[in-house]
């Protein structure tokens, strides 16, 4: 039985996003595996991105240091 614990960070991913992540994955699973899509349990895990971190920093932390770049290069 295929499980797919899929980890993403909290920032505003719809349900029909959601949705069709499960589907295309489930897809993916049943065309290369051959595993039938009722065998198949997907969980979604939402993270803030203040709970989320690399490089030595928070995801909010890294993406507002991007952010802060951006507008200084132009």
């Amino acid at each position: 039985m295929p499980f797919i614990n899929l980890k993403i960070t909290r920032d505003g991913v719809t349900r029909e996003q959601k949705r069709q992540v499960i589907a295309e994955f489930t897809e993916t699973l049943e065309r290369v595996l051959n595993k039938p899509p009722e065998w198949t349990h997907i969980v979604i895990e939402e993270i803030d991105t203040d709970d989320w971190g690399f490089a030595g920093l928070t995801t909010t932390e890294y993406r507002k240091r991007l952010a802060d770049k951006a507008k200084a290069a132009q």
